[in-house]
């Protein structure tokens, strides 16, 4: 079972990490089913978010038993002191810890910094030193702040969007981390669902040593491929490197990335979805987006009210109103 160490903080884990934002989407005992199989698989790194509803509910309630055994994520979205300490002692609570082995930044609009004024990275020292968490770190979707990040040497570790999709100037932002000796974990290494090959997504990421794939699970059936691939690394060869060479072709230009940050929707649009719906029906069967419910659910985008708010709020610059028309368009071709 292959190790990898996320930079200078010493933690050693498993080469597949338990992305925790899908279990949100299911029951109580579901999640609990699917994490007790995860780590009696010998998954030992799991992420969460204090933004994923009740997933570190879900968590501590799960592996709260066996807690000194495995290594804890979370984040926060907060920009106010007063709301970090609110949030981490919730953390705290639900994980049913006294301590997280990471504390991230959830994706901010700037990178923090000591003395910056808003007391936040001051907030994390403090933390660290009362040993509530023991290592700092931050994600985010914006390339500029995650390589400034990178830079400032106050992050030993950073998440990142990651695939075989990436772009090179992406991947440079991945060459620096290991450079400077700060772990990198993987989000999105499935891209949202547009990568539907597990295997070639597994084996291309493989080949980066200090990077962690973190894989958002919300079905046993999911959990089994990754376990497998752990004890059978699927290997990059030229099948391999096929599918992934056309997958590229295939999306090589901008689509949305699922990233979820356009949402809420005023006028209730599922945006991730229905922005990249086309994409989804050439890569998928057909009759599973063709239901009565998700005809609902793409008529919904003529209820756009035209607001600008998943516009203003997508961290990769995308024209999403005009993503949504295009994609409901193309939709009634297969009504």
């Amino acid at each position: 079972m292959k190790q990898i160490t996320l930079g200078s903080t010493n933690i050693t884990v498993n080469k597949n990490g338990f992305g925790a934002l899908p279990i949100q989407r299911v029951g109580k005992e579901e999640a609990t089913t699917i994490l007790q199989k995860a780590y009696t698989n010998g998954i030992n790194f799991y992420d969460t978010a204090r933004f994923y509803s009740d997933s570190e509910e879900k968590l501590g309630y799960a592996l709260g038993k066996v807690r000194s055994n495995i290594y804890l994520a979370s984040k926060t979205m907060t920009n106010k002191v007063e709301e970090f300490w609110q949030q981490l002692d919730a953390t705290l609570a639900c994980l049913q810890t006294d301590y997280l082995d990471i504390y991230q930044f959830h994706n901010p609009s700037f990178c923090p910094k000591l003395g910056d004024g808003t007391g936040l990275y001051e907030a994390m020292l403090e933390a660290k030193a009362k040993g509530m968490i023991r290592h700092i770190g931050i994600t985010n979707h914006r390339l500029p702040i995650a390589i400034e990040a990178a830079q400032s040497g106050l992050y030993e570790t950073i998440q990142f969007p990651f695939s075989y999709l990436t772009s090179e100037k992406e991947l440079a932002l991945v060459q620096l981390c290991k450079e400077k000796n700060i772990g990198f974990i993987a989000m999105k290494a499935l891209s949202g669902g547009l990568i539907t090959n597990s295997a070639a997504a597994y084996a291309y990421l493989d080949q980066f040593d200090h990077v962690l794939p973190i894989w958002g699970i919300q079905r046993v059936k999911e959990l089994e491929e990754f376990i497998s691939y752990s004890n059978q690394p699927p290997v990059l060869d030229e099948l391999l490197q096929a599918v992934i060479d056309k997958d590229r072709e295939e999306l090589a230009k901008d689509f949305c990335r699922g990233c979820g940050y356009c949402l809420p929707c005023p006028a209730g649009i599922d945006i991730p979805t229905c922005s990249r719906m086309s994409l989804l029906l050439r890569r998928a069967p057909v009759s599973t987006y063709l239901s009565d419910s998700w005809k609902t659910k793409m008529r919904m985008v003529e209820d756009c009210i035209h607001c600008d708010h998943c516009k203003k709020h997508c961290p990769y610059g995308l024209d999403t109103p005009q993503l949504l028309i295009e994609n409901w368009t193309d939709y009634q071709n297969y009504m």
